[in-house]
Parts: C-alpha cells; sequence; structure tokens
C-alpha cells in the first residue's frame, strides 16, 4: 500500500510548525538575550537617569592592543564615568567577586559563565586608555536583566535588574567639571568604531579566535605576540599558559583556558 499520500497530507496540515520553531528559536537565541537585555537597561537609563545630568552612549566598540572590546552602555555625569555590563540570564547565580567563572544554574543543569566582573574590566581599561580623566573616575557596574537570583554575596556594583541606577545615582560628589564630561563624551563619540552590522562581524570573529586555546593572540596591554609557555614550578608546574613575548618588559599572562 502506497503510504505517501496519507504522508503528503499530513504535512501539509503541519507546515506551520516549520516557521513557529524558526521563531521560537529566534527568541530563544543567545543574540536575542542579550539584545532584550540591554533594550531593558537602556529603557530603565532613559526613564531614571536624567538625560542633562547622565549622558548615555551604547554599543561601544573601542579598538585595543590585541583587537576591539564591545562596552553595552556608558553613562558619563559629573559624579563619574560608568561602564555597564549586561547579562539576560534566569535561574540561580552562583559567583564570587575574585572567581574566574560564574555558575548559573536551573533547575537541575548548571552553566558556567566568565566573571562578568573581569568581562568588564577590559572595557574599564580600554574607557581609560581612550580618555584624558582620571581612572579612578570611571566605575564598573554589572547588571543582570533576567529573572535571576543571586545565591552569592555580590560587590554593590553587581546589581539585578533596576538596581544599577540605584548604584550610579548612589555617588553624589562631583568628581568632574561639565568641560571634563563633554571632552569625554566627545573622546567617547570620535574614538568609537562605527556602530554598523560589519563592526560587530568583525568583533564576534575576534571572540571566537580568543575562545581557541591554540590561535595566535595578541597581548592586550602592549600588542606585542603572545607566545606558548609552561609553567616551570609552583602550583601550576607543568600547565601551559600565554604569556607576552616582551616578558620581563611587560609580564602579561592569560590562562589557556
Amino acid at each position: 500500500m502506497d503510504y505517501s499520500p496519507i504522508v503528503n497530507e499530513v504535512l501539509r496540515g503541519l507546515w506551520w510548525l516549520v516557521p513557529v520553531a524558526l521563531v521560537i528559536g529566534f527568541f530563544q537565541s543567545r543574540w536575542f538575550k542579550g539584545a532584550l537585555g540591554e533594550a531593558l537597561v537602556k529603557f530603565a537609563a532613559k526613564l531614571r537617569l536624567p538625560a542633562d545630568t547622565y549622558h548615555r552612549i551604547h554599543n561601544v566598540t573601542l579598538s585595543t592592543p590585541d583587537g576591539t572590546t564591545q562596552i553595552d552602555h556608558v553613562f558619563v555625569s559629573r559624579f563619574g564615568i560608568f561602564v555597564v555590563e549586561t547579562k539576560n540570564m534566569k535561574g540561580w547565580i552562583f559567583g564570587g567577586e575574585n572567581q574566574a567563572h560564574w555558575t548559573q544554574k536551573i533547575f537541575k543543569k548548571s552553566f558556567k559563565f566568565q566573571n562578568p566582573l573581569r568581562q568588564n574590566y577590559k572595557h574599564v581599561k580600554a574607557l581609560e586608555a581612550a580618555l584624558d580623566v582620571p581612572p579612578e573616575v570611571i566605575h564598573s557596574v554589572v547588571v543582570f536583566a533576567g529573572e535571576s537570583t543571586f545565591k552569592s554575596p555580590m560587590p554593590a556594583n553587581v546589581t539585578r535588574g533596576g538596581g544599577y541606577i540605584t548604584y550610579v545615582k548612589s555617588f553624589r560628589q562631583p568628581v568632574l567639571s561639565e568641560s571634563e564630561v563633554q571632552g569625554a563624551v566627545s573622546q567617547i563619540q570620535t574614538g568609537r568604531l562605527e556602530p554598523s552590522r560589519q563592526t560587530h562581524r568583525l568583533h564576534v570573529q575576534q571572540l571566537k579566535t580568543r575562545s581557541n586555546p591554540f590561535a595566535e593572540r595578541k597581548c592586550p596591554k602592549c600588542g606585542s605576540s603572545m607566545v606558548l609557555r609552561t609553567a616551570k614550578r609552583g602550583a601550576n608546574a607543568g600547565n601551559q599558559f600565554w604569556g607576552c613575548s616582551t616578558y620581563p618588559k611587560c609580564r602579561v599572562v592569560q590562562n589557556l583556558t
């Protein structure tokens, strides 16, 4: 018996499942979750951070010695410059300020991700290099925009939802003049790479290269080549790591993974 007419009829009746599956996949993608988290942070800032006091700059890509770095949000004010890293995540979040990786737990599944404070540290250093302001006026802020719960004690600059607004507004002592604020905004706008799809694509390609433990890389501090070395003593004896080729002039090291 030929079942093909029956199969074809069933498939015709279920054609709508394909676009539905594509839509569901899009809304569950990492890109969409990241974009949604950034949009929520931008919306909260627009509502609660007065534009005449806090100059809002979003999606800032800066050149660095080893490529580029991408900053979600920068708020420039007389009370300081705030560099905001956004994480749109749900579930329980475990982590410590000095841990290399944090853990997201959803029911019985656990996922490791880079400590966002360390991730934002590079953003802060890139902004320090681009601006003519004292480094102590630049502050790192991390905001979890999703339905997440901290299960570990977090420092004050790691916040949930609109909590980052409260943290930013807690700085009430002016540290920059109005002319310095305007100068910093101008330097960021002129020093950033064009906020285009091409800029983002090239940045993502660099991130993929960095995630390859054996790919050639540049020193994030001086731009020299990094070389693969092996620890000869101590607790890490025998383990490989990346070290700047100009050592001891530059002492930057990176873990292999």
